[in-house]
């Protein structure tokens, strides 16, 4: 139901030392690194966001952190000295994610501020401030990696060459598919649907509970089981037609039926504070007939049997009778669409496609499945139902790559490897010529870099 992204607000990766060390010290600075300044109280704001995220990491957090900011204040020294300017658009968008997500998490205005001890607009100067020295830093980061050579075919080889064939890259399978695709009526089941809906807030208006119906009827497992409760959130995690709605309620007020990618609605708003609000919701989604699944079936193994009789070529089966616009007029060939790559992983193929295929030799068809497509992995849900038929273009074994057969893949190796040596480089001549004092407060901090383990 919310949409909000949580791993992207992950804001450093650490884990806890003991707070105890740290109690009743004055705010004092910690680390001095060239003329940027870091203050204890800024590594103890992020050690509160990191356990407010629920972060961890195998060492110790206030020591990560402190590296961390060290590092990020070296790249924004260099930033500064090349004029680069802070992508506004990034830092406002990721400024009120960060807010949402900590109101939602927290439970509102008041619980944030009491949790960070700050009023929230100081929190938000403070984290706008973070934000645009993480702009200037990424872009300088990029800059530095981006300054390396041109990656050459005689340096793939020479990786190869230089590396033990144990350790190269090991291509899994790959498979090529092509498929024709019908959908249910979703119509007719959206009719239904809207049907049912209406019947329970019919029976809400009459006095029934909508926490009870919602617990027997609603298909959001998250909520179903709190009576469709959802929580004080911000409008802002939920699908912008929910929110709307939802937002446009007075408390106690049943909404009309209410559409997103998630199926249809009613709404019971409970409270609303600014532009947070919560909720009760009953979730139904379109259920499709076994007579929907007969029927496509029964199409689906007739134009399996036309292209085995050669009656028909699959490609152009494809252009004439598949219902998935995104791959019919390829002549049914499939695509992952977050890479554009035509060639798939098993873990990249839906479970239903691959439980299809996983026997078939190349040229094969599989018979008629029950999947679903990828409208809904670009809107950030499972997909919508879809029967299909998948034939078998190509498959390409598990190997090690080989220069001939994996150039492209162990090119990207090679650049990726490139780009740490030149931030590695980076920062060891900065930690080098950079006047640095670190606080005796962090003497036994253990670094991951030794170069900053020398500067204590």
């Amino acid at each position: 139901m919310k949409k909000i992204c949580l791993s992207a607000l992950c804001l450093l990766c650490c884990l806890t030392l003991g707070a105890q060390k740290y109690k009743g010290v004055v705010d004092k600075s910690v680390a001095v690194v060239g003329g940027e300044t870091i203050l204890l109280s800024e590594v103890e704001a992020e050690v509160q966001q990191m356990r407010a995220s629920g972060m961890s990491s195998d060492r110790d957090m206030r020591c990560e952190i402190l590296q961390n900011m060290m590092e990020v204040k070296l790249f924004l020294m260099q930033a500064r000295v090349d004029s680069l300017t802070v992508n506004n658009d990034m830092v406002d968008g990721n400024l009120t994610q960060r807010i949402d997500w900590f109101r939602t998490q927290l439970g509102g205005d008041e619980e944030v501020e009491k949790y960070f001890g700050k009023p929230l607009y100081k929190l938000r100067q403070e984290w706008r401030k973070t934000l645009e020295e993480q702009s200037l830093t990424e872009q300088e980061r990029g800059q530095v990696a981006g300054k390396i050579a041109a990656v050459t075919p005689y340096d793939v080889q020479q990786y190869i060459d230089a590396t033990d064939p144990e350790d190269l890259p090991v291509v899994p399978v790959k498979y090529q598919l092509s498929q024709i695709c019908i959908y249910p009526d979703r119509e007719a089941a959206a009719v239904l649907v809207r049907e049912k809906l209406l019947s329970l807030r019919e029976r809400i208006m009459n006095g029934e509970k909508f926490s009870t119906l919602a617990r027997i009827y609603s298909e959001d497992p998250g909520s179903a089981r709190r009576g469709g409760e959802l929580g004080l959130a911000s409008k802002s995690i939920f699908w912008p037609a929910f929110s709307d709605a939802a937002m446009a309620l007075r408390p106690g007020t049943i909404s009309q039926i209410v559409e997103t990618p998630d199926g249809f609605h009613i709404i019971e708003v409970i409270e609303k504070k600014g532009d947070m609000f919560n909720a009760r919701h009953i979730l139904l989604k379109p259920q499709y007939t076994a007579d929907d699944r007969t029927k496509a079936f029964s199409t689906l193994d007739s134009l399996k049997t036309r292209i085995l009789e050669d009656e028909i070529s699959f490609p152009l089966a494809a252009r004439f009778y598949s219902q998935d616009p995104a791959t019919r007029t390829n002549g049914g060939q499939m695509a992952d669409p977050s890479t554009g790559s035509s060639y798939f992983e098993i873990d990249q193929l839906k479970p239903a496609d691959y439980a299809a295929i996983k026997e078939l030799k190349e040229g094969e068809i599989s018979e008629p499945v029950e999947s679903l497509d990828n409208e809904g992995y670009l809107q950030g849900r499972s997909g919508n139902l879809v029967y299909k038929i998948i034939r078998v273009d190509k498959i390409l074994p598990a190997h090690t790559a080989t220069f001939e057969n994996d150039y492209t893949q162990i090119l990207e190796k090679v650049e990726q490897q490139k780009q740490i040596e030149a931030v590695d480089a980076f920062l060891e001549e900065k930690i080098k010529s950079t006047y640095i004092v670190i606080d005796p407060l962090f003497a036994e901090c253990e670094f991951s870099r030794e170069s900053w383990n020398a500067r204590k």
